[in-house]
């Protein structure tokens, strides 16, 4: 009997026009992009987490709505946007995520979530950008403008 080993195949076909105009220089520059991502039908209802993935330039390669939660929480797999960053060989990542409560200040699972995610990109010469708490009446937290980063 011959074994068979499964093929993973991974592609990544950028939208060159869209990169073009697309480049994140600040945290307000991130929840101008990351608020128009979110489900406004949803954001008052449940988290949901976003990653932004970035060339060198801080150029937008694309994002991933990686994970739904409930009213108060939402769980995150740091090897699934880890994966997703190597699969598109991204140099930064911006994490986001939002607090239907409207309180913007992060608790402290978004602190260990942030520094563990962190530490784990660091490894793989990813660099974490800044991690922001969204609230459905468009505000936000940034860890990096906090110096939380």
């Amino acid at each position: 009997m011959i074994n068979t080993v499964n093929e993973i195949n991974i592609s990544y076909s950028p939208n060159k026009q869209y990169l073009e105009g697309c480049t994140i220089s600040s945290s307000q520059d991130s929840f101008n992009l990351l608020y128009t991502l979110f489900d406004q039908n949803t954001i008052y209802l449940r988290e949901e987490f976003i990653i932004l993935y970035l060339n060198r330039a801080n150029k937008v390669l694309g994002y991933c709505k990686a994970f739904t939660g409930g009213v108060a929480g939402v769980v995150c797999d740091p090897k699934i946007i880890l994966a997703i960053a190597l699969k598109g060989l991204a140099s930064g990542i911006i994490l986001a995520h939002n607090h239907p409560s409207g309180n913007r200040r992060p608790s402290e699972m978004d602190r260990k979530v942030t520094n563990r995610l962190k530490l784990a990109a660091k490894e793989m010469d990813i660099q974490l950008l800044d991690h922001l708490i969204l609230t459905p009446d468009a505000d936000y937290f940034s860890f990096a403008d906090e110096g939380m980063i």
